[in-house]
């Protein structure tokens, strides 16, 4: 029986960087956004406010950027606030490499299996499911997959070593194996055998 499962985030994941001010290490970000413009050229940031005493800071979007080199939509988008745009910002690897930030996802996405199925759907034989990621959110694919099937992860890491949960992902028209011991945020299939 062939599943798909994605995984969804569920609000922005937080910042992981230092505060100057009390040495907390987790941001929230506003959704608001500030640009300034020097003469011809502007300014972004996304503003992120410290978990621990509310102090702002800026996570540079860009600077000093000619104003004609600016789409009028993503400007448009900036002086709007838009929640989707700061997504967007976050999971861009240059914004993350820009500022040395990492995220924290912990508490910010969940597993939907397609809804409420008959009680006997984790019971076949042969189980194969598709995993698509909504968004670049690294996680554990043993979690997952205990998760999904309501297994304990001891119960998924026997699976793996006796050879009946394999997994695979699939780029181009190459499929290659995917180790369930680390962490994922790509597309992946797997079979379990019971």
């Amino acid at each position: 029986m062939l599943k798909s499962w994605v995984v969804v985030p569920t609000c922005l994941p937080l910042v992981r960087r230092r505060c100057h001010a009390c040495a907390s290490e987790r941001f929230r970000p506003s959704r608001r956004f500030r640009v300034n413009a020097h003469h011809k050229l502007l300014d972004a940031w996304l503003l992120v406010l410290c978990t621990g005493c509310g102090e702002t800071e800026k996570l540079t979007v860009f600077e000093r950027v000619n104003v004609r080199c600016v789409r009028p939509e993503l400007l448009e988008r900036l002086h709007d606030n838009d929640p989707r745009l700061a997504a967007e910002l976050l999971q861009d690897p240059v914004v993350r490499r820009r500022n040395r930030i990492a995220l924290d996802w912990a508490g910010a996405w969940r597993l939907d299996t397609g809804g409420p199925d008959d009680p006997d759907s984790l019971d076949h034989e042969v189980l194969d499911v598709s995993v698509r990621f909504a968004a670049r959110i690294p996680v554990r694919p043993a979690r997952l997959i205990a998760e999904g099937c309501a297994l304990s992860r001891s119960e998924v890491e026997r699976l793996v070593k006796e050879g009946n949960l394999v997994s695979a992902v699939r780029q181009g028209n190459l499929v290659s194996a995917v180790r369930l011991s680390g962490t994922l945020s790509a597309d992946f299939t797997f079979t379990l055998k019971r």
